[in-house]
């Protein structure tokens, strides 16, 4: 099929993307415009995993309330340069984070952060319900590793889906972030308080 400049154009205006990227994705999608914008997406995440070692000691500590005071989130995102801590895209994904934080309720930043006897506590509830469920005992291990994944999914920051987009996880948000804005972004830590809680949790 024969890439037009039109269609450049139109990939160019969608994806801000630079004219020979465009063209390339185009190419490389046989014309389809949606499978060249995810082209230059994945393309963007492969740019933003670059810059995943850069030093990131810049950024925001986002306040977010909601509910009326009932539930409270602190979030600190880091970001390379002061220009862009100030920018609205960076402050709009700090924000977009302390919501997923508030209507989420993830319990921790990265997979490695859960304590071991937390997964072994969470497995011996899979392995009991695959046994109470009379699952085949051959594939109880199977069935406890796709509950623990999905533990995973439920109290990871990260591995959230992003409550306005469910068809990508927090992390990817990240990185489509990272993409647009050239710069390493870190999630440093967050907390969240939900008024009447126990001081135990």
């Amino acid at each position: 099929m024969e890439i037009t400049i039109d269609m450049i154009k139109e990939l160019r205006a969608a994806t801000s993307a630079g004219m020979m990227d465009c063209r390339k994705a185009l190419e490389e999608a046989e014309g389809d415009f949606q499978k060249a914008v995810d082209w230059l997406r994945e393309k963007g995440m492969a740019t933003a995993a670059k810059r995943a070692d850069r030093e990131a000691s810049q950024g925001i500590v986002e306040l977010y309330s909601h509910g009326g005071g009932r539930v409270g989130v602190m979030v600190e995102v880091n970001c390379e340069s002061d220009f862009v801590a100030r920018s609205d895209k960076f402050r709009e994904l700090a924000h977009e984070l302390a919501l997923q934080i508030a209507a989420s309720a993830p319990r921790y930043l990265k997979v490695e952060d859960i304590p071991a006897e937390v997964f072994d506590h969470e497995a011996e509830i899979a392995r009991a319900r695959a046994k109470e469920e009379g699952k085949p005992e051959n594939i109880h291990e199977k069935i406890v590793q796709g509950r623990l994944e999905k533990f995973k999914d439920e109290v990871v920051l990260s591995r959230q889906a992003y409550i306005r987009d469910e068809s990508i996880t927090v992390e990817k948000l990240i990185l489509q972030t990272v993409a647009a804005i050239g710069e390493n972004v870190v999630v440093r830590r967050f907390q969240r308080w939900e008024l009447g809680e126990s001081l135990n949790n």
